[in-house]
This record gives C-alpha cells, structure tokens and sequence, in this order.
C-alpha cells in the first residue's frame, strides 16, 4: 500500500526566491519523493509516495529498556540490584529490518573470553566524535537520580518539580552533579564531545510545574567545553506534551507530543535554541542540535506525523542559525536510519535551504542497546554473543547512505563471568567465583567481567567507527555499569579512548570500512 506524508515547510532566510519544480527521488528503501511546487510566501510541499508502508508491517519491533528486560515498574524508590530490574531507563521499541538479529555466522564465535590479550593495548585513530552523554543533570531521570527521588512520590521531572523544596535540591543537582573538573576528566581521557540533554521547560515553561534555569547550567558546560577542546551536541531531550512517555522525556505516561499545539511549541522552542546556540559566537564548539529525543512510533505517535514534523523543524532551525555548518539531528524514532534516507537526501542537497551535499547538515541519531531487548534473545546471550550482535550492526542498523552518529549506547550487558573467563547470560549466577554486573559496583568487578566489559565496548565502538560519524556513550555518571566515569575509575576501559586491548574483534571490513 502506498503511503503519503505531505510536508509543508518555510523556505530558509531568503523568501524573495521564487522557485517551483518537480523533483523526485528513488530511494534504495522504495520511497519516492517529490517536491512538487513552491512559492514565493515561503511554502515547499513535498510529497512522499513509498512503495511499501512506512507503517511497522515491514520491520521487526524491538522492545528496549535502558537496564534488563521485563521492568514496568516505575517506582522512585532506589533497589539495591544495579544491572538488573531496578535501574531501567524506560521501555522502548525499536525496528530495525528483519535481518537485524545477529546469527552464528558473524565473525565473532569464541565461546570464551581470554584474558591473556597482549597487555600492550594498540592506539586507534579516528576523524570522527567520541563523546559521552551528561545524562540525569539538566534532565532527571528516577534510576539514575536516587538520591533525588527517595522519599517522594515522584517518578519524573513533572511531578519532581512539584514536591516540597524542589527548587533548592535542583540548585544543589545542578551545582555539585557535573562541574568543570569533570569535562577536564573526560577531555583527559581522550573524547572530544559531549552530548548534552536539556528539556524544552529551559526555554519555555508557561502553564507547566517546571522549574527553570537549567539553560544557565548548559552555558556553564558549553564553556568548559571550550576550555578543553570539546565539541557539543545540545539535546532537546523532553518536547512538549512527552514524546515517548517515558520519564527521559520529563513527563511519564500520557504522550501528547503530535497535537498541533505540542508540534509547533516544540518547533519555536527550536527556534530559540537555534537562535542561540546556532549563532557564530558558538560556532567553534556547538557542533550540532538534536531536535528530538527517541520519539515513538506507535500508539499516539505515527512515524509519518513524525518526518512531516522533522522536514518543518529543520527548516525552521536553518533559517534562524547563523551557523551555516550547524548540524542538525533527528532521532531515528526507533524505525532505524535507513527508513530516514529519502528525507535525509533531500534536506541535505535542497538547494532551496542552500545545503552543500558535501557537507550535509541533516543527520539521524540511533540508539543502540543490548541490555534491555526483551523481545529477542539477547537477555540470554553471553558476553561473546553480545559481541557478534554488536559487530552484526555494520549491516543492521547503520546505513552508509546518510551521516548517523550513534547518540547512545552502553557498555553494560546484563551477564555473570566466570573464574575461568567464560560468561552466561543474566543477572544471578551459581557458580563459585563468578560475577555478575547486575549485582556489584564497578569497584567489586574482578578481571573476568572487567575483560569481558571492555571487549563488547571495544567491539560497539568498532563498528560504529567504521559507520558513523561519532558515538556517544550513556552515560558519564550512572549505577554500575552505566557510569563511564567510575569504568575509567577502576581502568575497566584503559587510560585513554584510543587504546584497544581486544583489536580486530569484527574483522576486517565490517562495518562499511
């Protein structure tokens, strides 16, 4: 069946042009685009004709969470467990084509982790970002904010801002939770980015419980960047009437996000941003804007609402920055990147929008998990599997077809490691000796499960360095696993970045290289 979106979106600054033409587009998914008139109000109607549905029938759902698979509750309340049930980000889905699934025939099979890896780690070079998400600071998330969230009724940033003495503990968050000596550390350790959540509340709380002044913090950090040579992606990671209704978004349950009330607020809230960190004076360090976090794709949410959104929003953010190179993310709204190609060619050669295609400024977000897929097999993969899923996404979730950076993705895998450096899948074992990252803090990992940690991180960030233009890990602070500050700690990770202990582990090739 085919499928329509109709896109009505302003031109970019110059609105004295007067353009009409037809122009269309065969993309390697089937869409068809075309740009069929355009006005001097300042008006582009493109239409897209997609040979097949754009709907779910032709991918595969995959439901996420941010830790195991299986949590639904969302008390506030801290449990002890840090890997499993507790500590779990949110549900989610994600589609990818139906070859997503990893297979024994990737090119990792070892059914052990060796720990007699040469302890002289090779130094790996990369043009592109390698960054860390600031995640719970401007935007509270309950698993990862505890402290915050015991002893209230609170499950999200709405209902937080509403309890007694708020503005105070958020005072104190914002202060104490990440300062400059932590980007000294990050910068220290190689990365040379930061993605940076914020919610739309920053810039316009009207007729809502938020409390402002997380923007004052985000400049604080945009200048520390400075200071050690960081790029910034600046996140807009709640929208208007919650885009997944997850806590991430600042407000859990309801989503309301596609009224035309809650889109066009999203898109001036844009604006703003645009306006302001789009502007040359942040040119040197403020190398992108994401316009979206994880949007969903079903129930309130249709993905075709979603691109027609998309096209506007980044038109209305080229007109308003000065920026010319300003690079300009969407979510893939857990559809997968290749499902973005026709739109993305489109934004990213409109002459219209003065795009050079050489230097694209429309780019695709994708988040990769393994630690909270409960509809396929990977809470009972081992550390080994995990790694062949990993290498697997060269050909699954990375297209070589439009820039994607890999906005998040983890180091932790919800598995127990054994004296003898084998792994099982899970957060309990019976085993005398093993360990599982579900149950311990970092600092109790022996060397089994740290060897174990550092070879799936090392095999993610290979693919992904062969198919993205960077990568962003979630996140610099968090429980257990979670946190990179506390892996580079206990040196689960090595001193630097760059340094591989574990080289080759998709083979050569992989990933588009």
């Amino acid at each position: 069946m085919d499928s329509h979106i109709i896109i009505k979106t302003p031109f970019h600054k110059d609105r004295d042009t007067e353009f009409s033409t037809l122009w269309a587009l065969q993309a390697d998914s089937g869409a068809r685009v075309r740009l069929s008139s355009a006005d001097r109000l300042g008006s582009i109607h493109i239409q897209y004709t997609a040979v097949h549905s754009l709907g779910r029938s032709s991918i595969r759902p995959r439901q996420q969470q941010r830790r195991s698979a299986g949590f639904l509750d969302r008390t506030p309340q801290r449990q002890r467990s840090l890997g499993s049930s507790d500590w779990i980000r949110q549900q989610r889905h994600k589609a990818f084509p139906n070859s997503a699934r990893s297979n024994a025939t990737a090119p990792f099979v070892n059914s052990t982790i060796s720990t007699n890896a040469t302890t002289s780690a090779n130094t790996t070079d990369f043009s592109g970002l390698r960054g860390v998400n600031i995640g719970g600071w401007l935007v509270l998330e309950a698993w990862m904010n505890a402290d915050l969230f015991d002893n209230t009724s609170a499950v999200d940033q709405y209902t937080f801002d509403q309890t007694d003495g708020a503005a105070a503990k958020l005072q104190n968050h914002w202060d104490t939770y990440f300062m400059e000596s932590d980007v000294q550390q990050i910068a220290a350790w190689g990365l040379n980015a930061l993605r940076i959540p914020i919610g739309y509340w920053a810039y316009n709380n009207s007729n809502t419980p938020y409390i402002s002044g997380a923007d004052a913090y985000l400049e604080k950090a945009i200048g520390w960047a400075r200071k050690y040579g960081l790029k910034v992606l600046v996140d807009c990671h709640g929208s208007p009437g919650s885009q997944n209704g997850y806590d991430n978004s600042g407000h859990a349950g309801t989503v309301d996000w596609q009224s035309d009330e809650n889109l066009q607020t999203s898109i001036s809230v844009l604006e703003t941003m645009a306006a302001k960190y789009g502007a040359a004076s942040y040119a040197d360090v403020v190398f992108a804007l994401e316009m979206v976090n994880e949007p969903i794709s079903w129930g309130a949410n249709t993905f075709a609402t979603t691109q027609t959104w998309a096209a506007r929003a980044y038109a209305a953010i080229t007109a308003q920055a000065a920026n010319p190179t300003l690079t300009i993310i969407m979510h893939d709204a857990f559809q997968g990147p290749a499902n973005w190609t026709a739109l993305s060619t489109h934004l990213n050669r409109n002459p219209l929008l003065h795009i050079n295609a050489s230097a694209p400024t429309f780019a695709i977000d994708t988040h990769l998990y393994q630690n909270q897929d409960s509809s396929s097999s990977s809470a009972a993969l081992t550390q080994p599997q995990h790694i062949a899923e990993a290498c697997a996404w060269s050909t699954t979730a990375l297209s070589p077809d439009l820039p994607i950076y890999v906005g998040e993705f983890s180091a932790q895998t919800n598995v127990c490691a054994n004296p003898d450096n084998s792994t099982s899948a899970g957060t309990s074992c019976n085993v005398a000796g093993c360990q599982c990252s579900a149950d311990l803090e970092v600092r109790e990992w022996g060397v089994p499960l740290k060897r174990a940690t550092r070879m799936f991180f090392e095999a993610q960030v290979e693919v992904f360095e062969r198919g993205a233009r960077g990568w962003f890990l979630w996140s610099w602070r968090g429980p257990g696993g979670w946190g990179l500050r506390e892996l580079i700690a206990e040196g689960v990770l090595g001193e630097r970045v760059g340094e591989r202990e574990f080289g080759g582990l998709c083979g050569n090739g992989t990933g588009g290289a």
